[in-house]
C-alpha cells in the first residue's frame, strides 16, 4: 500500500512538472523569437519583444497559398474582438514584399503584418513548422509558453478554443 501511494505521489508530480514544461520554448528558439525584427508592409518595423507579455498569435502565411487568404477574415475577426481582451495576432508573411503590399491593399487586415521572408521562414521551422508548410499557426500565453499550434487552415472551432 505505501508502495503504491508512494508510486502515485511521484507519478503525480511527473505530470504536473510535464504539464508546466509542455509547451516551453528551449532557449535558443524563445531568444530567437523575441529578438526577431521584420519590416511591416508600410517600411516601418516590428519587433516582436514589444508583443511580449499578452496572449499572441502568430500566423505564417503567403498571399499565394490559398487556405491562408481564406483563413484571414477569420483571424481579422478575432483580433477586432479580442484585442481589448490583450489578445494580439501578428501575421508573419513568407512571401514577396510587393505581393503582399498588393494584396493588402486589396484585403485590408486590422492586425500588424511582418514582411517575413527566409527570416519568417526560418522562425516558424524554429517554432515548430519542420516542413515549412503554410499556413502555420501559433497561439502562446502571456509568458510565451506555446497553448496550440496548427499546420493548415484555421477554423471558427480552432479560434473557440483559443480562449
Amino acid at each position: 500500500m505505501v508502495g503504491v501511494a508512494g508510486a502515485a505521489v511521484v507519478a503525480g508530480g511527473g505530470l504536473s512538472w510535464w504539464r508546466s514544461a509542455a509547451g516551453r520554448l528551449p532557449p535558443a528558439v524563445e531568444q530567437l523569437l523575441w529578438t526577431s525584427r521584420f519590416e511591416q508592409p508600410d517600411g516601418t518595423p516590428l519587433s516582436l519583444e514589444t508583443l511580449r507579455g499578452r496572449p499572441l498569435v502568430i500566423n505564417f502565411w503567403a498571399t499565394w497559398c490559398p487556405p491562408c487568404v481564406e483563413e484571414m477574415p477569420l483571424l481579422d475577426a478575432f483580433y477586432q474582438e479580442n484585442a481589448a481582451k490583450s489578445w494580439q495576432i501578428v501575421g508573419i508573411a513568407i512571401d514577396q514584399p510587393s505581393a503582399v503590399r498588393r494584396f493588402l491593399a486589396a484585403q485590408p487586415v486590422h492586425y500588424p503584418i511582418a514582411l517575413g521572408g527566409l527570416n519568417g521562414n526560418h522562425l516558424g521551422r524554429q517554432l515548430g513548422n519542420e516542413s515549412g508548410s503554410l499556413p502555420f499557426t501559433l497561439v502562446l500565453d502571456a509568458h510565451g509558453r506555446i497553448l496550440q499550434q496548427k499546420l493548415g487552415r484555421l477554423d471558427p472551432q480552432d479560434l473557440k478554443k483559443w480562449i
